[in-house]
């Protein structure tokens, strides 16, 4: 079995923390992906796999050898992408990770990033900061989007690049539909938004964490009606039923072709949220992430970030 692909199954199998999803992360079977590892094991000659009844996690020393896996298989990516690339043309992967919050504009970035690079070939997934956090440690992202407050704890040193500033909004139900989409209404208070039944992200989010502490310092306390971890739920739940939910611009702005949805700034207090890319300053920059990095500070996308992520009345 050639040892690259070796130790991408194991590196599968560390992300999915289960055999039956690894394989099918790999496109294998299961037992070929068993087979390869046990083969891996034989050759090093120390158990990797904790076993049970299901995957219980890496032995001592298969932690370190998932960590040389990591390591050689980003030497061998930045080879292959120095070899493929061009002057001014980059190819290649790119992992990025993003907050749920922020998924409708990483969206628009490796979208805009494609089109000016069409050799960079993006994998966008939505992750919480804990899971940015150890994406970055562990090489397993390239670059995140997210709450660069949340982050300031990690060991590792990491490269900041603002984004856009998140502002919050009450989404309700309109009391007329409008043709032209989404109404923008006028300001409300997070005191009044406490008093309605709302949908709201579960308390394991940190964008839960930042919702609740805005009710705090407005002195009031909401009872949610609905809890959810998808982000399609907080806007469906409210275009399908009788709850109202709070959503930074950002997402607001995915909604804009719901005619029978508003919504309202929210003051007292005004809440503004830094999001900004992130990358692990310790990790040699592929061409790739050189050429992302480049893109999320050009004024093209900052304004294109900026635009989005505080929606205003106009169309658009």
């Amino acid at each position: 079995m050639n040892l690259f692909v070796s130790f991408k199954y194991l590196l599968a199998l560390d992300e999915q923390r289960h055999f039956g999803r690894a394989a099918l992360a790999c496109h294998v079977t299961q037992p070929a992906l068993s087979n390869a590892l046990r083969a891996l094991e034989e050759s090093l000659g120390v158990a990797i796999v904790t076993r049970g009844r299901s995957f219980a996690g890496f032995t001592t020393e298969g932690e370190r050898v998932l960590a040389s896996a990591r390591r050689m298989l980003r030497e061998h990516e930045l080879l292959q992408q120095e070899l493929q690339s061009s002057a001014g043309s980059p190819s290649g992967q790119l992992h990025i990770g993003a907050v749920p919050m922020g998924m409708p504009i990483a969206a628009r970035f490796v979208g805009m990033l494609h089109d000016r690079h069409p050799g960079i070939v993006s994998t966008l997934r939505s992750m919480s900061s804990s899971e940015l956090e150890a994406g970055l440690e562990n090489m397993a992202l390239d670059i995140a989007m997210g709450y660069p407050e949340r982050l300031e704890g990690t060991r590792a040193p990491l490269r900041v690049v603002p984004q856009y500033t998140e502002h919050y909004f009450l989404l309700r139900r309109a009391a007329t539909p409008a043709r032209g989409g989404l109404q923008m209404g006028p300001a409300t208070t997070w005191a009044s938004a406490a008093r309605l039944p709302l949908c709201l992200l579960t308390g394991e989010m940190h964008n839960r964490a930042i919702v609740d502490n805005a009710f705090r310092r407005a002195h009031a306390q909401p009872r949610p009606a609905i809890e959810t971890n998808s982000i399609l739920t907080l806007a469906l739940s409210v275009a399908a039923g009788r709850v109202s939910s709070i959503m930074p611009g950002a997402l607001v702005d995915a909604v804009r072709g719901y005619g029978e949805l508003e919504a309202l700034p929210l003051v007292e207090p005004s809440i503004e949220v830094p999001i900004a890319l992130m990358v692990h300053e310790s990790n040699r920059l592929s061409r790739t992430l050189e050429a992302a990095l480049d893109f999320a500070q050009s004024r093209e996308w900052l304004a294109e970030a900026a635009r989005h992520g505080q929606p205003t009345g106009d169309a658009g």
